[in-house]
């Protein structure tokens, strides 16, 4: 059966039933407003890494952990990736979106019936629970990419409209390996923990980088283009183009998040919070809709390999500090999110030991 574009609905000018969110989960003002945080901690934090330099790296240090712990989610500036390696990526991901024509992006579509397959896309939960397949879908296409390690990476899978998609898709993610391990231990030393620490618990990175287009939606008080989430894996780099859509939880309210052309956003992902013993959080967020204008976004996932037992780091456990978090195998984690559904965060919650 071939995927329903939500490209093609918003043509349409209705949104179909599927599409619908309940009224608890729509994006309406009688939702807890943004307005209940303190004016001075709206926007996430904008940490500038100053190219690494060693100088300056306890100050850095520092404007890391007051981020993962207050939200769990910041901006990093002088990261080291090339600001036009950002554009291209964006540059290339919207092109195949408005430019491919509908039967050579169906050449790449995704696998029916399996679960975070790759290719091109709407609808990213699959599950043989009927009740999960009847669930509402988000307002969003998308096209997902395997890419580390090598061994999963086929460039021949992805598009090649325009003639630099694959080269650009490439360059990007060892790009973001690169930060995401020198983010990790910058995040391990700022918890007295080796550098190494989060990285090692993690293994190898499953590297997946998806390029989500959000098309302008007719009732957007009724959708959401991706519903309320913390990520499963380690963590998360995305970057956005200029039009606002991606909302972070903080304290009850929800707050957007203002685009930062050459920035890129981490977000702390669920086995970051295990492997920290929940002194730092994951990131629920979502993204809204928007009724004129599309959104691009380019999220990279570093996750660990299905086998991988993520457990408490030893170091953070003690007597008055004692684990809060059951291990627990990445893939059978993996599988309960894609059974369950994303809800929030209730597939870590899950895995709280009664105190």
């Amino acid at each position: 059966m071939e995927p329903i574009s939500v490209q093609s609905l918003a043509q349409s000018g209705r949104v179909p039933s599927e599409y619908i969110q309940p009224p608890q989960n729509r994006p309406v003002r009688n939702n807890p407003p943004a307005t209940i945080i303190p004016d001075h901690d709206v926007n996430i934090p904008v940490i500038d890494l100053f190219g690494f330099d060693p100088n300056l790296r306890d100050s850095t240090r520092e404007e890391i952990g007051r981020a993962c712990r207050k939200w769990g989610a910041f901006h990093v500036t002088n990261h080291g990736v090339p600001v036009t390696l950002l554009d291209a990526v964006r540059r290339v991901g919207l092109a195949f979106f408005n430019d491919c024509p509908m039967p050579e992006k169906l050449r790449f579509a995704c696998a029916s019936g399996a679960a975070a397959s790759e290719g091109y896309g709407s609808r990213m939960l699959v599950s043989s629970d009927q009740e999960q397949n009847d669930a509402v879908l988000d307002w969003r296409d998308y096209f997902d990419h395997h890419t580390l390690p090598l061994s999963r990476r086929n460039p021949n899978r992805w598009p090649n409209f325009p003639s630099d998609y694959r080269e650009s898709v490439a360059r990007y993610s060892d790009e973001m390996k690169v930060l995401a391990q020198k983010l990790l231990a910058l995040i391990s030393e700022s918890l007295g923990l080796r550098d190494s620490c989060i990285e090692d618990a993690v293994g190898e990175f499953y590297q997946n980088i998806t390029i989500s287009y959000y098309p302008p939606c007719p009732q957007p008080e009724l959708t959401l283009g991706l519903q309320s989430h913390s990520d499963m894996g380690a963590i998360t780099l995305l970057i956005q183009d200029d039009v606002c859509g991606l909302q972070v939880l903080k304290n009850g309210g929800w707050v957007t998040v203002q685009p930062l052309s050459g920035a890129v956003l981490v977000l702390l992902a669920d086995q970051t919070e295990i492997i920290t013993n929940g002194k730092y959080r994951s990131c629920e967020h979502r993204a809204i809709t928007n009724p004129d204008r599309a959104r691009l976004s380019v999220a990279t996932f570093h996750d660990p390999a299905k086998t991988v037992k993520i457990s408490p780091a030893s170091e953070l456990i003690n007597e008055s500090s004692p684990a809060k978090y059951r291990d627990v195998v990445y893939g059978d984690y993996v599988l309960s999110w894609y059974t369950k559904g994303p809800e929030g965060k209730r597939n870590i919650d899950a895995l709280l030991r009664q105190s």
